[in-house]
């Protein structure tokens, strides 16, 4: 948490309980309210309604695959910091999903030891994408705050990822 910034809303959107439960409990170290919504519309409303500071959102909140939740966010609450959470690591959704508006990208596998960070970065206002492999290189200049960026490997650099 960045020093001096007072505890405040986030709103926590997965449709899979047993995560959301464990990312609730790591978010609440932050946060003083964390506000548990499981589909798109209680996300949009809540949003909305709250106007929390940050969105923690699983990308596979939307059963259709569409990012359509994301720009829907982003069209009527531009200011919300949006964190994205996936199991897919591949650059191309990194890519559709950072291009969509999110703010941040941390792969699930990741959240215990990303997703605190990632939050800390978007209060500053920096996007990122988040992976803790080290032996993977450096994000490109301009979008790293010092995490490491998952490697494209042969087979994701040639297919685009579609929602």
């Amino acid at each position: 948490m960045i020093p001096g910034t007072p505890l405040s809303c986030v709103l926590l959107a997965d449709r899979h309980h047993g995560l959301t439960e464990g990312v609730r409990g790591l978010l609440e170290t932050s946060f003083g309210t964390v506000v548990m919504v499981a589909d798109e519309a209680s996300l949009l409303e809540g949003a909305i309604r709250l106007r929390p500071d940050v969105a923690v959102v699983d990308l596979s909140l939307s059963r259709s695959g569409s990012l359509s939740w994301l720009l829907a966010l982003r069209q009527r609450c531009p200011e919300l910091k949006v964190i994205v959470l996936s199991v897919h690591d591949e650059q191309s959704v990194r890519r559709a999903v950072m291009e969509a508006g999110a703010d941040a990208f941390v792969l699930k596998r990741a959240i215990a030891s990303d997703l605190l960070n990632a939050v800390d970065a978007v209060r500053r206002s920096r996007n990122v994408e988040v992976s803790s492999d080290n032996s993977r290189p450096a994000q490109e200049p301009g979008i790293h705050t010092g995490f490491q960026e998952a490697r494209m490997d042969a087979k994701s650099s040639s297919e685009e990822w579609k929602p």
